[in-house]
């Protein structure tokens, strides 16, 4: 918090209390689970905002003092990992659960989604093999959801399929004229060789409703 005059609010604090005054502040506070990786988590962000050249943030810079853009500028060039992070760090709450429950998912899914994302995505940033491989971090199963979900529960979770099914799903949400789907039966049809069950892919995965274009 900023003071005009801090000798005057000092006086103040000590002697009206700050009470009443801290309502005000109130939904500032408590946002973060923990603070010093917020503060990590900026710093990050706060890099990635030096890099920028794009015009949007050259403006902004021109005509602002603010150390940061609004989150719906910002966003646009924070890097996916800061992203998970930002909303893995959110207290629990009304909040995080509205932005879970765009996607008709828990709170704690919807995090580990978005961090075995991460993972796969550094993974494939630097060229490591991913088709076979069993992934380190895990993303959790949604215990319920009204969305087309897989109806085989027993898939591993370590493997890319079910990555893949997590694509599929947050993508008919966000895009429902996706062609996720179209493009990797492109690839499978082009390189018919690779052994989709080392994918994690099941026997009948084409019957699943997800899955079906």
């Amino acid at each position: 918090m900023q003071f005009a005059d801090e000798t005057k609010a000092s006086h103040l604090l000590q002697n009206v209390s700050y009470y009443r005054f801290s309502g005000y502040w109130y939904p500032f506070l408590a946002v973060f689970v923990d603070s010093a990786k917020h503060r990590v988590t900026l710093a990050k962000i706060s890099e990635e905002l030096s890099r920028s050249d794009e015009e949007f943030i050259m403006s902004f810079k021109s005509k602002y003092t603010n150390p940061f853009p609004p989150s719906f500028i910002l966003l646009e060039i924070t890097s996916f990992g800061a992203l998970s992070r930002l909303y893995e760090n959110l207290k629990s709450g009304k909040a995080k659960k509205d932005i879970a429950n765009l996607f008709c998912l828990s709170d704690k899914v919807f995090a580990s989604w978005l961090h075995s994302l991460v993972y796969v995505r550094n993974v494939c940033a630097h060229h490591a093999r991913i088709w076979n491989k069993w992934l380190q971090v895990q993303p959790l199963f949604p215990k319920h959801t009204s969305n087309i979900w897989l109806i085989d529960k027993t898939v591993s979770n370590r493997r890319m399929y079910y990555v893949l099914s997590m694509i599929i799903y947050l993508l008919n949400t966000v895009n429902p004229k996706h062609t996720f789907r179209q493009k990797l039966a492109a690839l499978f049809a082009k390189y018919s060789n690779v052994d989709k069950r080392a994918m994690g892919f099941p026997a009948d995965w084409d019957n699943e409703p997800l899955w079906i274009v």
